[in-house]
């Protein structure tokens, strides 16, 4: 009866982890490869080192990527990170930059500032 009673905590211990650390990390890997998986010509992709790029094509386990026009490179599925959906306002908007070149900038100005940044 002592031994159980010894052995008890460690197998608590054991199945603390697996719910906890194991059971998850397993569902997330699993669907990694789903969406890996399902990756088709088109789609938007980030790679697991923030490269953006669009699947143009597949060869044996490696994706080809079109990181810019007529740049195609290289990828294993497994280094794809995430599918990007297209949101409305996702891409860089051109009239946002425009606005903000627009305002006063008051760090371009030689004549503000502190007296240590002030051309004499």
């Amino acid at each position: 009866m002592e031994g159980l009673a010894q052995l008890l905590p460690i197998v608590l211990l054991f199945v603390v982890f697996y719910f906890l650390l194991i059971r998850p990390q397993r569902k997330r890997q699993q669907e990694q490869v789903a969406m890996q998986n399902s990756l088709s010509v088109g789609s938007r992709v980030m790679t697991t080192t923030g490269l953006f790029g669009t699947v143009v094509g597949f060869s044996d386990d490696d994706v080809i990527l079109e990181v810019a026009p007529g740049v195609e490179t290289r990828w294993v599925k497994a280094a794809i990170g995430r599918v990007l959906t297209e949101e409305p306002g996702d891409g860089i908007d051109s009239t946002e930059n425009d606005e903000k070149s627009d305002g006063d900038n008051v760090a371009e100005s030689p004549e503000t500032g502190d007296s240590s940044t002030r051309k004499s």
